[in-house]
């Protein structure tokens, strides 16, 4: 499974005490792969320093940058579908260069995408991709048909 993960999860993933670092432990143990842009990688570096520290900052860039599952994508195309903040349009881009299976964020300026038709893009929210994570396999589709969860589970949880 491919996710493109929004800047907002990212800082609630890092915490060991965090409920949602499950999530961070699974993409360490390459149980997804995470796909990522340079200018999504200068937001991660700006907002984790501005929330963190330098030190931890780097720490988790250099860790994203030497995971074999990281998709480090380049975007040809922008396609400006969110109006209400233009930054977040750089998920967006990724999301779609790379074929990702889903946007993970709990913002709620995503929900725009919504009233596309096209491009397809889905988008979950931190709680619900964390709850897909014994599912989660590198190379298994969440659809593929001997898999447990059903498209109808999935449409549950989804949100965005």
């Amino acid at each position: 499974m491919r996710i493109v993960l929004d800047t907002n999860c990212l800082l609630a993933i890092l915490p060991k005490v965090s409920a949602y670092r499950p999530v961070f432990d699974a993409y360490r143990s390459e149980r997804f792969e995470l796909a990522v842009s340079t200018s999504i990688l200068a937001e991660y570096e700006e907002i984790l320093s501005a929330r963190t520290t330098p030190a931890i900052a780097r720490n988790v860039l250099e860790l994203i940058n030497r995971q074999p599952n990281t998709i480090l994508s380049t975007v040809y195309y922008q396609w400006g579908i969110i109006t209400t903040d233009y930054d977040d349009n750089k998920f967006v881009d990724c999301a779609l260069a790379v074929s990702a299976n889903y946007i993970v964020t709990n913002d709620r300026h995503f929900n725009q995408i919504r009233e596309h038709d096209f491009p397809v893009i889905a988008c979950l929210r931190l709680d619900a991709f964390m709850a897909l994570l014994p599912w989660i396999t590198l190379h298994q589709p969440l659809f593929h048909k001997q898999t447990l969860l059903s498209f109808a589970d999935v449409a549950r949880i989804v949100c965005c």
